[in-house]
């Protein structure tokens, strides 16, 4: 299904319109699910929850992350009275309101966290205007419960031209390696042309393997990344042309990496990637034509497998998620949930990879509809995402309707 090319290809005529949408969605599900959400952690608040998830190593824990600088630990448990301070970067991250898409962006445990005590982070640095920073950090020998800020060793720099389109998700793969999310550096309708062009890391997802160092680096470049040897490609590269990744995951289950990117003037888009790929940004915006249609596409770019239009029905900014593989709602399971900063809209969409279609997105309906900031999970596969108001809040699913 291709909502935003109903909008695009009607041109005005608004019975050739619905003719065309309804020819599109008859074989895609989208009646709303009986599942309803609820505030999770009810005590708990934290400001601009830019982040959530768990360590991997049978403790149990969520960890979220304060856009300004500092990250939360707490058990999983809905009586938790405080979420405890793990790691406070203040001192060295940068954030201001105004320019809202910098700060401490993202968090990943390492796979061994439990044995090595190494994590990960991606944020915007005080030291220099609009450099973003990937570092290795270790928790506290005597205390589990604190990082050392200390311990900080920087992988990786990357001057941005503006400071918006940051990306800033880190995700480790079934693979070991850890996979960063870039946006293209900002402004609008990608400047730089950044997104098509092999010779920057700005537009791209990267795998860099940190348990080892290429000479001159800080990791190491896995020798079967696709643009290994490459004349004038960056090999840290994995895939290619997004404008603004706002989240991205891979399925335990099966591998497949979801990855979704924010759109700019018609379409938010979800992408299934895979290795060498270019989703088309900025030659396409979604499956349409973009304005800067006179590059040269290193290779042919690949559809996303959704997207949907810039209107009040669905939104403007999309929130990627993460596949459900909880225990609680029966009715997500398998579903890839994702929402709407704009809009606040939630959604499960099911995909069928044997048939290469999108079958079922359903949409979730809760009353508030706040922006969706960012979704995560548990150890036990349940999934839960963050807003921005009220102090910074904590949401989950459950299984019936809406109260």
């Amino acid at each position: 299904m291709r909502v935003g090319h109903v909008l695009v290809a009607c041109c005005g005529i608004a019975s050739l319109c619905v003719a065309i949408e309804a020819a599109e969605v008859v074989d895609v599900k989208q009646s709303p699910l009986e599942v309803h959400v609820e505030r999770a952690f009810p005590n708990i608040s934290i400001e601009r929850p830019v982040f959530l998830t768990h360590s991997g190593d049978g403790t149990n824990r969520l960890f979220v992350g304060s856009q300004y600088g500092r990250v939360f630990v707490l058990p999983n448990d809905e009586k938790a009275e405080e979420a405890q301070l793990f790691l406070d970067i203040t001192d060295r991250v940068t954030y201001k309101d105004e320019e809202n898409e910098e700060g401490l962006l993202g968090l990943a445990f390492h796979p061994n966290f439990k044995k090595n005590g190494e994590f990960f982070v991606y944020y915007t640095a005080k030291s220099e205007k609009h450099l973003s920073t990937i570092s290795r950090f270790k928790v506290d020998p005597a205390n589990p419960q604190k990082a050392d800020p200390a311990s900080e060793e920087i992988l990786m720099t990357l001057k941005q031209p503006f400071w918006n389109h940051n990306g800033g998700t880190l995700v480790f793969g079934p693979d070991g390696y850890l996979y960063v999310g870039l946006g293209d550096g900002g402004k609008g309708a990608d400047p730089l042309l950044s997104g098509q062009d092999l010779s920057t890391l700005l537009g791209k997802i990267l795998r860099i393997d940190v348990d080892n160092k290429s000479p001159g680096l800080a990791y190491a470049i896995p020798k079967d990344n696709p643009f290994v040897g490459r004349e004038g490609a960056r090999p840290e590269i994995y895939a290619y042309g997004f404008r603004n990744i706002w989240r991205m995951a891979f399925d335990p289950a099966n591998g497949d990496f979801w990855v979704a990117d924010v759109g700019q003037d018609l379409l938010e888009e979800i992408n299934l990637v895979t290795k060498g790929g270019n989703y088309g940004w900025s030659l396409r915006e979604g499956k349409q034509p973009f304005k800067n249609q006179n590059q040269t596409a290193p290779t042919p770019p690949i559809d996303p497998i959704w997207d949907y239009p810039h209107n009040e029905s669905w939104g403007k900014s999309i929130t990627g998620g993460m596949v459900y593989h909880g225990q609680k709602v029966p009715a997500l399971k398998g579903s890839y949930l994702y929402g709407d900063y704009v809009s606040g809209k939630l959604w499960a969409l099911r995909y069928d990879s044997k048939g290469s279609k999108v079958v079922a997105n359903q949409p979730i309906l809760w009353p508030p509809s706040l922006p969706v900031v960012t979704f995560g999970s548990d150890e036990q596969g349940e999934v839960y995402f963050t807003t921005v108001t009220s102090g910074g809040r904590i949401y989950k699913f459950v299984e019936g309707p809406t109260p």
